[in-house]
C-alpha cells in the first residue's frame, strides 16, 4: 500500500489485541488500539480512521453504544464488531447499531484479514451510505452538518453540537423510548454528567423549536421513569 490505511481496533483482551495488531501491521495498516470504549471514542474524536474494528464487551462503555456514538458524528466508516456474543440477536442488535460485518470468536486470522481489507476498500471506493444529513419536522429542517434550524420563513436558528447530537439520536431512534443512560452515554460520553434537569431542558428547547403547542407536544415526549422520545410518521 502507498499510503498506510489506518484502522482504530478495540479490544480489552491484551493478548488478542496483540495478535491481530501484528497481523495488521503485517498487512501494512496502521493500527491504533483502544482497550475500553471511553479511551475509543476519545481516540476516534482525534485521529482520522478508515475502519474499526470493535469489540462488544467492553469496560467503561460497551461496543454496542461506541458504534451508536461513532455513528452520530460519522456514517461513513466502516465498522466491524469482533465478538464473543454470537446469538442472531446480537447480530441484529450489532447491524442496527450502525456496523457494517461481525465476527465471531473464534475466528480464523486468514478470514479477519480478508474481511478487514473488503471493509477498507469499500470505504475508500466512496460507497454512499444513507446518512442523516437534514430532517424536516412540521414546516423547520434540521441540517446536521452545518449545526442549522431552517425555520419555515427562511430564517436560521444556530444548533449547538449537543442539540444536534440529541435531536439525531432521538430522529433515529424515532417512535422508540430512550433512556437517560443511554442518552448520557451516547451524547455525553459520561465526561460530564448533566442532571435529568439538564436533559428535559433540551427537550423543552426542541419543544420551542418545533411543537405548535408546547403544552401539549406531538413530537418530543418525557417518558416518567424510562426516558424520552421522538414520534413521528417518517
Amino acid at each position: 500500500m502507498a499510503t498506510k490505511q489506518r484502522i482504530l481496533l478495540v479490544e480489552d483482551e491484551e493478548h488478542l489485541l496483540e495478535a491481530i495488531k501484528l497481523n495488521l501491521e503485517l498487512e501494512g495498516y496502521k493500527v491504533t488500539t483502544a482497550t475500553d470504549g471511553k479511551k475509543a471514542l476519545r481516540v476516534f474524536k482525534e485521529e482520522r480512521f478508515n475502519l474499526i474494528v470493535l469489540d462488544v464487551m467492553l469496560p467503561e462503555i460497551d461496543g454496542f453504544q461506541v458504534a451508536e456514538t461513532i455513528r452520530l458524528e460519522n456514517t461513513e466508516v466502516p465498522i466491524m464488531f469482533l465478538t464473543a456474543k454470537n446469538t442472531s440477536e446480537d447480530r441484529v442488535t450489532g447491524l442496527k447499531k450502525g456496523a457494517d460485518d461481525y465476527l465471531v470468536k473464534p475466528f480464523n486470522l486468514e478470514e479477519l484479514i480478508l474481511r478487514v481489507n473488503n471493509l477498507v476498500k469499500r470505504g475508500l471506493s466512496g460507497d454512499e451510505k444513507k446518512e442523516l444529513n437534514t430532517y424536516k419536522i412540521g414546516g423547520k429542517t434540521i441540517y446536521f452538518n452545518s449545526f442549522e434550524l431552517r425555520n419555515e420563513d427562511g430564517s436560521v436558528t444556530p444548533l449547538t453540537k449537543k442539540e444536534t447530537m440529541l435531536l439525531k439520536l432521538l430522529i433515529e431512534r424515532r417512535n422508540e423510548a430512550v433512556s437517560r443512560e443511554q442518552i448520557l452515554e451516547t451524547v455525553w460520553n459520561y465526561d460530564v454528567y448533566p442532571s435529568t434537569r439538564t436533559i428535559d431542558n433540551f427537550i423543552l428547547t426542541f419543544r420551542k423549536y418545533f411543537e405548535p403547542d408546547q403544552k401539549n407536544p406531538v413530537y418530543f415526549h418525557s417518558i416518567r421513569g424510562v426516558g424520552y422520545k421522538f414520534t413521528d410518521s417518517q
